[in-house]
């Protein structure tokens, strides 16, 4: 009899399970997790086709963030199957645009693809562009796992591998307290940096660096600065140790209104655009 193999325990099928349990936890947030959860499969899939087409590509191709993309023809091929996904299951906002995109030329798709992995220094802006912001986010996170970054130094604000703007931040024990890293919501690089610093503008005065939790959420902090008025929602794992940064940051839609109605601004808006 044939013995079958155990299923990879992969990053997405852990997003997958942690939004499961967070829709039974949090009903509010049950919907968009929801939708996160097909997306997060279908991501698993192009993750999975990128890698096994990885023969023949040189990691000097990967490791140039100048370069064009390798597998874009492949990402092509699959920008219909996602639009049909995000059609099904997604808010009305961003099935709208799926439906939209679904009936444009292919250019439309290579162009909107190029844009999105090229624009580095602008956060994706329509739903189309964080249509094609999903799409690309497997083959970053796929670039990131083969490129020797070098983290050791590294003060900046921007993701040392792609220079985009850090998505979310994460508490990890540390002493007495707690060490802040900032993640990259496109590669998914994390790195450390200073916790009493906006990442936004560099602000150091304490003072005008409120930090604002909720009772129903209180293992997420809403990092806000006065000066530029952005502000990031750190994952604090010293309160909760099972949190994943991505999909935790994902259900603590209350506290973007909350920031919203507070004159606050999102640094940088996560993978479905919130």
């Amino acid at each position: 009899m044939p013995h079958n193999r155990p299923m990879a325990n992969t990053a997405w099928q852990q997003r997958i399970r942690r939004a499961e349990k967070l829709s039974e936890q949090y009903p509010f947030a049950a919907e968009i997790l929801g939708f996160y959860q097909h997306v997060a499969k279908f991501q698993e899939d192009v993750y999975r086709e990128i890698d096994g087409g990885m023969a023949g590509v040189s990691p000097a191709v990967l490791q140039d963030s100048s370069a064009a993309n390798p597998f874009e023809r492949q990402l092509l091929a699959r920008f219909p199957q996602f639009l049909n996904v995000v059609q099904k299951h997604g808010p009305e906002r961003v099935a709208q645009a799926a439906r939209e995109l679904r009936s444009a030329a292919d250019d439309v798709w290579s162009d909107l693809l190029n844009s999105v992995w090229f624009q580095a220094n602008e956060s994706p802006a329509s739903p189309e562009e964080f249509l094609a912001f999903a799409l690309l986010q497997p083959y970053a996170e796929f670039v990131r796992l083969h490129f020797r970054l070098q983290l050791e130094g590294y003060t900046q604000a921007l993701c040392p591998l792609c220079n985009r703007k850090p998505a979310m931040g994460v508490l990890r024990q540390q002493g007495d307290g707690g060490r802040r890293s900032l993640v990259c919501g496109f590669c998914m690089t994390e790195w450390e940096f200073r916790r009493v610093v906006c990442p936004g503008c560099g602000q150091e005065n304490h003072a005008k660096l409120p930090v604002y939790t909720a009772e129903t959420i209180p293992h997420i902090r809403v990092e806000c600065c006065d000066d530029c008025k952005t502000y990031i929602k750190s994952i604090d794992l010293t309160k909760n140790g099972l949190a994943d940064p991505l999909v935790d940051e994902l259900a603590a839609v209350p506290l973007n209104l909350w920031a919203q109605e507070h004159g606050y601004a999102k640094l940088q808006p996560n993978l479905l655009g919130m």
